[in-house]
């Protein structure tokens, strides 16, 4: 997909994440800015370092990435354009090749290690496992480590850093992929393949209240393709619902329904509408 050439879009460095990966799929000519944490991502959107950002929000193993969905609940002057999903392939690495039974400590992202936790748990039950800011940090840490350390990364970052790769596909499951977030001052006009994402929280608890609120989109034939809570910060016990919803936010009947949730809430936030993947 090549959304133009002339943008630039911020992504988690350094060069060789898998969010690199997302970026040169969603826009294969544009420019990169790789910055070093997820709301640096959304700040280089605020500030116009960059046209847009892309994040991850969702892994198929590890589920969702608590850092982009509180980001998204809590700031205010950036929204969701589009999505991206990438196959993660992740391999083990390091300076030379070496026997599992050698390695004393692997450096990877977290979402990794925990994407490759049998592997590590059957292979090196020994190893001291160190997380990293990103799979690509990763590399760099190993490789100015001493020599028992390996990491989990990409091919790409293992050619980067010239890591010698010890095994391809370490990952537990084989159909790991991760969904990005596109980040923007606006959301993607209507396609008529469309999800929105949403997310409320209620004043008070009571019996039943998550079912009702649903209910204003399940008694008007809406999808409602994912939902999933974060705490509201604030207080113990207190959360936020998080929802994607088949349709754009300007289709009269998702209308009709997100003012019906916004009766019953305290706070309800369209975080964007964009063409959907899956």
């Amino acid at each position: 997909m090549n959304h133009s050439n002339l943008k630039t879009i911020a992504y988690l460095g350094p060069e060789g994440t898998y969010s690199e990966q997302a970026v040169s799929q969603w826009c294969s000519g544009c420019k990169t800015l790789p910055v070093g944490s997820i709301p640096a991502v959304a700040e280089s959107v605020i500030t116009g370092k960059a046209d847009q950002g892309i994040v991850p929000i969702e892994n198929s193993i590890e589920g969702g990435v608590t850092f982009t969905l509180d980001l998204l609940i809590h700031e205010p002057n950036v929204v969701i354009s589009g999505e991206v999903i990438v196959p993660i392939n992740h391999c083990l690495m390091a300076k030379t090749k070496m026997k599992y039974s050698e390695i004393l400590t692997v450096y990877s992202h977290p979402q990794s290690l925990g994407q490759c936790r049998t592997f590590l748990e059957v292979n090196m039950p020994q190893a001291n496992l160190i997380a990293s800011m990103s799979n690509s940090t990763a590399v760099e840490e190993m490789m100015s480590s001493d020599a028992n350390s390996a990491a989990i990364s990409s091919e790409r970052s293992a050619r980067l850093y010239n890591a010698e790769i010890i095994k391809f596909n370490v990952e537990d499951q084989p159909n790991n992929e991760t969904r990005f977030v596109v980040l923007d001052h606006k959301d993607h006009e209507r396609t008529g393949k469309d999800k929105t994402s949403i997310c409320f929280e209620f004043g008070s608890d009571s019996p039943g209240i998550l079912s009702h609120a649903l209910s204003e989109f399940s008694k008007r034939g809406i999808n409602l393709m994912k939902i999933e809570s974060r705490p509201n910060k604030k207080s113990l016990g207190k959360y936020i619902f998080l929802v994607d919803l088949e349709g754009h936010r300007t289709d009269q009947i998702l209308q009709e329904a997100i003012s019906g949730v916004g009766q019953q809430t305290e706070m309800l936030k369209i975080l964007g509408s964009y063409p959907t993947l899956k």
